[in-house]
């Protein structure tokens, strides 16, 4: 799933501390600034912003819980110490794989009784397969569906407006759902927990051109204010939601701009980012805003990623003397103030069950860097070349401004920046392929490496997904061979060879593993957000 650019902790500068203004708390309202969505379709949420919304409006067939609402005998997960569980949703449970002789498997789900869309109408399996086939479609316009729907019988056809139906979705009767996999992928089940896979209802998206503007969902919170145009986001609880109800009343979600630390310091918010200039200080212990600071690892990577058709960035040598030539360890220390940690790998190390080939890193290496470009193809001749970049300022970021600064340093080379400051822009501008570099980020979407490497580098993905254009034939075998593997040990190291290769050809520059670094006011309780972009804001209580 993408994310903004790292660094954004928080607004700029302010004074974080007690205000005699200060607004008083609501009993059972939690007010919380952004981030502004794209969308609050499922079948079109592919940034973590969008899916922040969809995730608790909505739901599917299976979800994530953490380990203390899971139910007994369900997979779990360990995040650095935080543990979180597949567990069913709106199926009464998990299906066991069922092995076809002609290598198809098949996942039958049977459909809670007790589940309704926001407005009354009960959900049945006919939802579930609208709700899929519609992703598919391409009228949609989905990029993410082909992605994490890839495997079920018919999905890419379908998505490639080959055939208007996908055989591998099928409804035995009213709370019967059979999903038919073209052959046996060991994450399949957890792809079923992302946006795409949401029931959607087809009496309201059928012919309605403006039906997000108020989505009847069966998630946890139904939206009472969503038109985004408003600046703000109103969430109500679903009091008969069929998992429990929330222990909210209210969640007011502002991205009217502004500096969150200011509103949180004047009590107009109960979070906030805390910004770079001012972590140190807030983490001092003699700082009394330190007891509220609450900081945990988030499993993405924000990284320089290469267009791998476009010179000169086509050469490999080029794009290893690019990687060599940023001193990731200064970045970190003195732009990011230790707000991330270094990254060396594709897949962050707090990846469950996976350890990533470290040794298999780029270094910091300035003079191997000069040699290396001096012997690509590009050396006598180097043009200038233009980074892509994200931001809302007038002048690129202080990260941005750093690494071209030791490309120009270190290289000798001229870079330029290209900045768009409207997301949707520039996200259609990298699908596109129209540029020769540029940084992003990507957090995880379900637990497994595949998520990662398969989604991202495997050269037969979507242009929408691996937008660097890369392709290997040793990896695209590597990465197949470890989606049908049944073995788990075996699967992580097929995962560690295909690492190996791709940190080798340097599509992407991994640069840091991002933290979530907020301040929570105290009367807050149980507000975590998770590793993953998934629901949570059902077992906060504001008191």
């Amino acid at each position: 799933m993408l994310a903004l650019v790292a660094g954004a902790c928080g607004g700029g500068g302010a004074d974080t501390g007690n205000s005699p203004d200060a607004v008083s708390p609501e009993s059972g309202v939690l007010r919380i600034p952004g981030p502004e969505p794209q969308t609050l379709d499922p079948a079109l949420a592919g940034d973590v912003a969008s899916a922040f919304y969809v995730n608790e409006i909505f739901g599917g067939l299976l979800t994530w819980l953490p380990e203390s609402a899971a139910p007994e005998n369900v997979p779990c997960y360990n995040f650095s110490g935080r543990i979180y569980c597949l567990a069913p949703d709106i199926a009464e449970n998990i299906p066991e794989p069922q092995f076809n002789s002609d290598g198809t498997v098949s996942y039958t789900f049977e459909l809670r009784h007790n589940v309704y869309f926001h407005r009354g109408r009960q959900v049945t399996a006919q939802d579930f397969k609208y709700s899929f086939e519609r992703a598919l479609d391409p009228r949609t316009g989905s990029t993410t569906a082909e992605l994490y729907l890839w495997d079920i019988m018919g999905a890419r056809d379908m998505a490639r407006s080959r055939v208007k139906t996908a055989d591998g979705i099928g409804v035995v009767n009213d709370f019967t759902l059979k999903l038919t996999t073209e052959r046996y992928n060991a994450v399949f089940l957890l792809k079923l927990t992302y946006p795409t896979s949401f029931v959607v209802d087809k009496e309201q998206v059928r012919g309605n051109q403006t039906w997000f503007n108020l989505p009847n969902g069966t998630g946890p919170f139904r939206c009472v204010e969503c038109r985004v145009s408003r600046s703000k986001v109103v969430l109500e609880p679903n009091k008969s939601y069929h998992l429990g109800a929330p222990k909210l009343s209210r969640v007011d979600i502002s991205f009217a701009g502004g500096s969150a630390p200011t509103q949180y310091a004047d009590g107009v918010v109960d979070v906030s980012g805390v910004a770079l200039v001012e972590i140190e200080d807030v983490r001092s212990p003699g700082n009394p805003l330190s007891k509220e600071l609450h900081e945990t690892p988030e499993l993405g990577t924000f990284y320089v990623a290469f267009n791998t058709e476009k010179a000169p960035f086509d050469d490999p040598l080029v794009r290893r003397a690019f990687a060599m030539a940023i001193d990731k360890d200064l970045i970190a220390r003195s732009d990011l103030k230790d707000a991330v940690d270094v990254a060396q790998t594709i897949v962050p190390p707090s990846m469950p069950g996976y350890t990533p080939p470290a040794d298999a890193a780029i270094p910091f290496d300035p003079a191997r860097a000069k040699e290396l470009l001096a012997s690509s193809r590009y050396g006598k001749n180097f043009p200038e070349v233009t980074l892509l970049a994200t931001s809302a300022g007038a002048s690129p970021g202080s990260v941005t401004q750093r690494i071209v600064a030791m490309w120009e340093q270190n290289l000798g080379v001229k870079v330029n920046v290209q900045q768009l400051g409207d997301f949707a822009q520039f996200i259609a501008t990298m699908r596109r392929g129209d540029y020769q570099m540029t940084q992003f980020g990507w957090v995880a979407d379900y637990p497994d490496p595949e998520d990662f490497l398969d989604l991202k580098f495997h050269s037969q993905r979507s242009r929408a997904n691996n937008e660097t254009r890369y392709a290997n034939a040793e990896v695209d075998q590597l990465l197949e061979q470890a989606r049908g593997e049944k073995d788990s040990a075996r699967r992580m190291e097929l995962y560690q060879q295909a690492e190996r290769l791709i940190l080798a050809d340097a599509p992407w520059i991994p640069l840091f593993h991002e933290k979530n670094i907020m301040l929570v006011k105290p009367y807050v309780q149980g507000y975590e957000p998770p590793p993953m972009a998934i629901p949570f804001l059902r077992y906060v209580e504001v008191k």
